[in-house]
């Protein structure tokens, strides 16, 4: 008897360990892309608040405001659901029996409000980027900063009518395996409120995904061509900031389609497949590609900002420099678009690097 109470000791202490671990692992796979994330989002909003109380064409003040906008919802989207997150994850999570309170309510608002922002964003700077790329006397009439401004209090409007519409019985918000965070109700006794609810989220964010990459394709051949039917010795150096926008949404948006369209395409699938009772025995699969979606999704707001860090004309200037010298390319395709792509690049720098 007393082998068997020191065997269920021994037994209880094992379980009690590898509880520690597995919080404690849990809570780092959290507080470091938190951390990293609020890094990268502060460096990112120091060089965009500089570039935009320095900058003077109307065109990229209007760009720098929808990133700066942009970058600090990242940050908020980072810390607040990334807080309750690790504190679920410090507590072992909700349990079996929950399937969901007001911690999980607010959780899942959090998700949905900070997905969609970043989305709607995202294809408002591309819209806007075409319209100026193509048509830049309309865009100097209809953009102005109150515009951009009022534009900008519409998208977290609509994310934040996206986000509380369980308060109004349309769809809801659940705990998600493993009890650590909370999202739209897509696999446990789903119904046709839950169905309108993620087609919505999932049909926004997938439609403005779209969007972006038509606009963000329509402004790279427009400057493509416009370089091409450009006669030899004329100058034009708005095309290097129109160049370095595009670039920078180029990357926004593949950023953004990388990590986005796996949540949004699974969740719509998820619902769907619920709802006709397909989804069975595969609940567990199911489980683990939605767990994989949303960290995957995470990165999004991590990756944004080096998208503005990495991809400005400063940065991209000294890579071309680093290379042209390296490679010794002179008087090639690549010589003679330096100057519209650089400016204010001469010999003299080169020969620095």
């Amino acid at each position: 008897m007393v082998e068997a109470m020191v065997t269920d000791m021994e037994h209880q202490q094992q379980e009690n360990v590898t509880a520690l671990q597995n919080e404690t692992s849990g809570a780092m796979i959290v507080v470091l892309p938190m951390s990293l994330g609020i890094i990268s989002n502060t460096v990112a909003l120091f060089i965009l608040v500089n570039a935009y109380c320095l900058q003077r064409r109307h065109s990229k003040a209007t760009f720098l405001l929808f990133a700066t906008s942009l970058v600090i919802t990242d940050f908020f989207g980072h810390v607040i659901p990334g807080a309750l997150v690790l504190r679920l994850y410090l507590s072992g999570g909700a349990s079996p029996e929950d399937s969901s309170d007001t911690m999980c309510q607010f959780l899942g608002g959090s998700m949905v409000f900070f997905g969609l922002c970043p989305l709607l964003m995202g294809c408002a700077m591309a819209a806007e980027r075409c319209l100026g790329v193509t048509k830049p006397l309309l865009h100097l009439s209809l953009v102005t900063k109150t515009r951009t401004k009022v534009c900008l209090s519409v998208i977290w409007l609509a994310a934040l009518s996206v986000a509380l519409l369980p308060c109004f019985q349309i769809g809801s918000y659940t705990y998600q395996e493993p009890k650590t965070w909370c999202f739209i109700n897509v696999l446990n006794d789903t119904m046709e409120v839950n169905v309108t609810f993620v087609v919505l989220f999932s049909g926004l964010g997938l439609t403005s995904l779209a969007v972006a990459l038509v606009c963000n394709t329509i402004s790279g051949l427009t400057l493509v061509l416009a370089r091409i039917r450009r006669q030899p010795g004329s100058h034009h150096s708005a095309h290097s900031h129109d160049i370095e926008m595009v670039v920078q949404l180029v990357g926004i948006t593949v950023t953004s389609c990388i990590c986005w369209s796996p949540l949004l395409i699974l969740a719509l699938m998820s619902v769907i497949h619920s709802s006709s009772k397909i989804v069975g025995e595969n609940l567990a699969y199911y489980q683990t590609l939605m767990h994989i979606g949303v960290r995957l999704a995470t990165w999004n707001q991590i990756l944004d900002p080096w998208v503005y860090i990495l991809l400005r004309r400063s940065v991209l200037r000294k890579i071309y420099l680093i290379v042209k010298c390296q490679a010794g390319l002179k008087d090639t395709m690549i010589g003679r678009w330096e100057k519209s792509l650089f400016p204010s690049l001469d010999q003299k720098e080169v020969n620095q690097v």
